[in-house]
């Protein structure tokens, strides 16, 4: 199957737009779709997201998915393993890198100052 992609070589991505909250998720958590998309019931696709955490936002239960997942934190602090209250988990600083297989559990994640991740996903291929 191919790749849900257009051909983009390098321009500067507007920070300022395109920013909303995923389903599911709390307030003060924004994802900017960069490149493709993913058609969940049939599990094909691919997307390329930037996710960013406004300052004291948390979740507050693991994640789970269908696809695959790679996450590079590219600024900011984000604390992963928290309680449904905030409290606790491990933090982790600006480059660093998670790779996730589909059914993985994940999370809850929070941020003190706010983060900023560069986000893969894909399903495998049929």
């Amino acid at each position: 199957m191919p790749v849900n992609k257009k051909h983009d070589e390098f321009y500067t991505l507007v920070k300022t737009t395109g920013w909303e909250t995923p389903a599911g998720y709390p307030a003060g958590i924004q994802q900017k779709i960069i490149a493709g998309g993913r058609d969940e019931e049939n599990r094909h696709g691919t997307r390329t997201r930037l996710l960013r955490f406004a300052p004291d936002v948390y979740t507050t239960a693991p994640f789970s998915h269908e696809y695959w997942e790679e996450v590079y934190l590219v600024s900011g602090d984000l604390i992963v393993g928290n309680d449904d209250k905030g409290e606790g988990g491990v933090s982790f600083p600006p480059n660093t890198y998670a790779c996730r297989p589909p059914h993985a559990p994940h999370g809850p994640f929070k941020s003190v100052g706010g983060c900023l991740l560069l986000e893969m996903h894909y399903f495998d291929p049929v």
